[in-house]
């Protein structure tokens, strides 16, 4: 394959009826923005060593570095007589793995089927599973030396349980707070998110969709129509978490094609929709941010594109990306993704043959 980028244009999708059903004012023009465009890298990463194959990429992050880490599931290459990579590895900006870790080890159980990572300001490495009895995050230096467990395997509860969390998806670190922010779950299991001390593990507190207690009957009797009212609760997969400059707390309600957004005390403040009206199962898989905050970036894991939206107003503007096995494509399941400082996009396939692409900006343009 040849190394010259292949070019990723947005598309400009002007206020669509679907993106969000949060009113935009009309009595004033709306200021102009450049959309930002992208273009595939096809020489990133390089070629893993020692003849390693990835499995599906379940997680990816950026350090302080801009070093990106993926979390990934060897099993699949296993079974189809490849050697799978460690499950975690960590590439430098150019591509190259710097290092490599993961598995079972003492003092700590491993998840069944890992799912998230994420590394904070002072290099933990924090790490979820969504297997069937995964109801434990794990964190670890950068290195890969344990350090905390929170939650014990097969133990989970209700989503008002306390102690455990069931298939959590995403773990973010707010250090001023010392605090640990979990979207959880996925699989129907829980239907919230959960705070931590991230120092010690302790509880702190917990919240459902609209900041509600959450309900774990209601939403298994919840049918959301086409038009209908949103669901009182999060669906079956609560998929991902992200805090913004301003310390609000984004959490993807991926079967409800919706993310919620709270204040860190759990205080509900509105929410927006994407492609709600797809009939993909589900469409907001995870989401960053742009670095000057201008601009969110969906990942829509259903229709196999990433949805650029203005941050102030919620509203979708372009895209990029679409489904197929080619360089700037996805195939079948655009799971994560990730921003470093410098505005490069890195996606995470979670497909049996998972991939982990990186898309750079080129010359931005108005809508």
């Amino acid at each position: 394959m040849s190394a010259r980028p292949a070019l990723i244009c947005g598309v400009v999708l002007g206020a669509l009826a679907w993106s969000a059903d949060l009113a935009v004012p009309t009595a004033r023009a709306q200021p102009t923005h450049e959309i930002p465009a992208f273009e595939v890298d096809v020489a990133w990463p390089k070629p893993l060593p020692n003849n390693w194959a990835i499995g599906p990429v379940s997680g990816i992050a950026t350090d302080a570095k801009d070093h990106i880490w993926l979390i990934h599931r060897g099993e699949a290459v296993a079974q189809a007589g490849r050697v799978p990579a460690p499950p975690v590895l960590e590439f430098d900006a150019a591509g190259n793995v710097v290092q490599s870790w993961g598995g079972p080890g003492n003092g700590y159980e491993w998840p069944e089927q890992v799912h998230g990572i994420t590394v904070d300001a002072k290099d933990r490495v924090w790490i979820s599973g969504n297997g069937e009895k995964d109801s434990h995050i794990l964190a670890f230096t950068r290195t890969g030396k344990f350090l905390r467990q929170i939650g014990q395997p097969g133990k989970s509860g209700d989503s008002n349980d306390t102690a455990n969390v069931a298939r959590a998806t995403q773990m973010r670190v707010d250090l001023g707070r010392n605090e640990l922010f979990v979207s959880d779950g996925e699989m129907n299991q829980h239907h919230r998110v959960i705070v931590f001390d991230s120092e010690t593990g302790a509880y702190k507190r917990h919240w459902g969709a609209y900041g509600e207690k959450p309900d774990d009957a209601a939403a298994a009797k919840a049918a959301v129509t086409a038009g209908g009212p949103p669901a009182r609760q999060f669906g079956t997969a609560v998929h991902c978490l992200r805090i913004d400059r301003d310390g609000l707390v984004y959490v993807c309600d991926r079967s409800n094609n919706r993310v919620q957004i709270f204040r860190k005390d759990g205080s509900f403040q509105k929410e927006f929709f994407v492609a709600r009206e797809s009939k993909a199962a589900g469409t907001v898989y995870d989401l960053d941010f742009s670095p000057d905050q201008k601009f969110i970036y969906v990942a829509d894991g259903g229709n196999q594109k990433v949805w650029i939206l203005l941050r102030n107003q919620l509203r979708i503007v372009g895209s990029f990306g679409e489904r197929g096995a080619g360089a700037g494509q996805f195939a079948t399941s655009l799971h994560d993704l990730t921003v470093d400082s410098k505005g490069n996009v890195y996606t995470g396939e979670a497909a049996s043959g998972g991939r982990v692409q990186k898309f750079a900006p080129k010359q931005a343009r108005k809508p």
